[in-house]
């Protein structure tokens, strides 16, 4: 069955053209005259049987139906050329893989070992996309997702990586650390929160065995870990944050950890991918690599603790 789609190029007239608000302005973006957009345009209202444009004088406006059609095709027209894009740009390569990431997650932890992919598949593209929230992959252009686990995901394949442990930071700039001999000390500095993990500081202190009533109201919220880790190190209060995040920050001194107590169990990160996708090879290649890149994540601590222990015993 033939597609009722219209013609592109009246399509991509139509698009300047309602944009601009000008049928002269879309003729010089897209180097052509302005009769040559007005036939155009008239050949796509004869295509749908219905006007786009109120012509007024010499003026052209968009009515209701045109500003619908223009907000329903926008989108798909910027897809169809991102995905052209995509296929023009890495002809003779192996594919692309098309990932949606945590934003924090992927600059924190993902990005800086993306190398070791590349080296290894140096013909495969990986395009990134931050998406912070769960979603349906039916709905996007998606091979995959690196994210947390929630009961959202359905029709999913899903591969388990690690466990998020929260550890309290200070800039020691700012703040006095030789006062905080106790995890209650914390509590007269402001506490930076995640939004969406309100409570996630009264845990840590229950964990620490404080009382903990009412910290969940105490200090400012952010969006993001990226937010609070950059607030920390601006003396902006104590920020409770994965471990793994704030590694560079803690080398260089930067950030401390006052007091070495985890939060674990609050979220788990995982590799997600829709199940028709479980026979692509590039996902199967990338979830290969990842379990390796976990392994190793996950045997760092051990060796850390290891190495404390010799050299307690000095």
């Amino acid at each position: 069955m033939r597609r009722k789609i219209p013609n592109t190029t009246a399509l991509a007239v139509f698009e300047a053209a309602a944009r601009h608000g000008s049928f002269a302005r879309a003729a010089n973006e897209l180097c052509l005259t302005e009769s040559a957009i007005s036939r155009q345009i008239a050949a796509l209202e004869h295509y749908l049987e219905l006007k786009l444009f109120t012509r007024v004088k010499r003026q052209v406006i968009l009515n209701d139906m045109g500003r619908a059609y223009l907000q329903n095709i926008s989108k798909s027209l910027a897809d169809l050329e991102a995905h052209t894009l995509s296929l023009m740009n890495n002809k003779g390569n192996d594919g692309v893989l098309e990932l949606a990431v945590l934003p924090t997650f992927a600059n924190r932890w993902l990005i800086p070992r993306l190398r070791s992919f590349q080296n290894r598949y140096p013909n495969i593209t990986i395009n990134m996309t931050e998406k912070p929230l769960p979603f349906l992959f039916q709905d996007t252009q998606f091979d995959a997702a690196l994210h947390f686990e929630h009961p959202s995901w359905t029709g999913v394949a899903k591969v388990d990586l690690f466990e998020e442990r929260l550890v309290p930071v200070v800039n020691p700039a700012f703040f006095d650390v030789s006062q905080l001999t106790a995890p209650e000390d914390l509590l007269r500095i402001p506490l930076l929160h995640k939004s969406t993990r309100p409570e996630a500081w009264r845990h840590w202190f229950e964990l620490s065995g404080q009382d903990a009533r009412g910290t969940s109201a105490l200090g400012i919220r952010f969006d993001m870990y990226g937010m609070i880790i950059e607030a920390a190190r601006s003396g902006l209060g104590a920020g409770l944050v994965p471990r793994f995040y704030v590694e560079n920050e803690i080398h260089r001194q930067d950030l401390i950890i006052p007091f070495d107590i985890e939060l674990r169990h609050e979220k788990r990160y995982c590799f997600v991918y829709p199940e028709h996708k479980k026979d692509s090879r590039l996902v199967q290649l990338f979830c290969d690599w990842l379990l390796e890149r976990k392994q190793e994540f996950n045997a760092a601590p051990a060796a850390a603790r290891e190495r404390k222990g010799k050299a307690a015993h000095l």
